[in-house]
């Protein structure tokens, strides 16, 4: 019998994402794992294919804008339009991304009305890698848009140098980065979710284990970043959806960190953390104890042990494989890709409760 879900109050969550009949990304990670989690999805698919391009073939289709907004209105109608939560991954056209945007908007001005803090928007901004646009050009202006909305985003290093306009090539560039998103788009709460940048003594290491880091920040009163990092070892495997995957998690495990919050702080004169717009920390605050930085340290507890487990999978499969003489190159890229996918389904221990321990470091 597996273990309980970790304490995750009652939460509805629209998920807005890619969808694919076989594999592992977008809302078919974000539904899988939000919902062991114990949170209600309702998902709003962006694209239907087959299968995600990194087979580099596929069959299927992108939504519309206006298919967006028409599915929208549907759930207003019946009345199926009352989230906690929204998290937004990939969306195809700069047409479309305004079409979620106003969705968010929406929600986030019909929660001000009602009570600060009872709507939060997660929004990873889709657009590229690497140093590599996989989006059209007029998408980057269309996230810069509606940025200033959102409650927390999760760019990648890339994205972050795209949306600040700050090049990112060593930990102050990277701060500085941060602090435009925090002071002239007011983003209450940033994760760059990939950094790679030179060691500041970058002297020759004897280490075999390639470590990257996450990088995060919840802005003070007067929107000043606190950083925190965490850093983690680079699995030397292919994966597709660690992206999404992250996303999702991070949505259930920062309504968790914010309750468990309250309760260890036992108020502080001012109401509850989940009452507060965007569910900003006081000052006071130390960046490695933000209910962001517990948040990211459980994601990536979770991300180790299925990508660790992925890999071990792959690792035997393809050895398995490769042996076989009469496989061409197209066909082991194939057995590879689906070999690729992330063991989810096998591992719910590991989403709900890791054993794995990471822990944030104030910068």
């Amino acid at each position: 019998m597996s273990a309980e879900p970790p304490f995750v109050p009652e939460t509805s969550v629209l998920a807005v994402a890619s969808h694919v009949v076989s594999g592992n990304v977008g809302n078919k990670i974000a539904v899988f794992a939000l919902q062991s989690m114990g949170c209600d999805v309702s998902a709003m698919n962006t694209v239907q294919f087959s299968n995600h391009t990194g087979y580099k073939q596929w069959k299927g289709t992108r939504v519309s804008a206006q298919e967006i907004t028409d599915l929208w209105e549907g759930l207003k109608q019946s009345y199926l339009d009352n989230f906690d939560m929204m998290l937004s991954g990939y969306v195809p056209g700069a047409a479309a991304v305004e079409a979620v945007g106003n969705i968010g908007k929406e929600l986030k001005h019909k929660s001000k009305a009602q009570k600060p803090g009872s709507f939060f928007w997660v929004l990873d901004p889709v657009m590229g890698d690497n140093g590599r646009l996989y989006v059209a050009e007029d998408v980057v202006p269309a996230y810069k848009n509606l940025i200033q909305y959102a409650d927390l985003i999760l760019p990648n290093q890339f994205e972050a140098e795209l949306l600040s306009g700050v090049k990112i090539t060593d930990f102050a560039s990277l701060e500085n980065a941060i602090r435009v998103l925090h002071q002239d788009f007011g983003v209450p709460h940033i994760v760059i979710t990939s950094v790679s940048l030179p060691s500041a003594n970058s002297s020759p290491s004897t280490e075999t284990t390639r470590t990257m880091s996450v990088v995060g920040s919840t802005m003070t009163s007067d929107r000043q970043p606190r950083l925190f990092r965490i850093t983690f070892p680079v699995f030397e495997c292919y994966f597709s959806g660690t992206g999404d995957m992250f996303a999702a998690l991070m949505v259930a495990r920062m309504r968790e960190a914010v309750t468990n919050y309250d309760k260890q702080s036992n108020g502080d004169g001012n109401g509850p953390l989940v009452e507060k717009l965007s569910w900003l920390s006081p000052d006071d605050a130390d960046a490695q104890d933000l209910p962001l930085a517990r948040a990211a340290e459980k994601v990536l507890a979770s991300m180790h042990e299925v990508l660790d487990r992925t890999c071990a999978s792959l690792t035997a499969e393809m050895a398995e494989k490769q042996k076989d003489k009469n496989l061409d190159e197209k066909a082991l890229h194939l057995i590879k890709s689906r070999a690729s996918e992330l063991k989810l389904a096998r591992n719910l221990g590991s989403l709900r409760n890791p054993k794995v321990e990471y822990r944030a470091e104030k910068v």
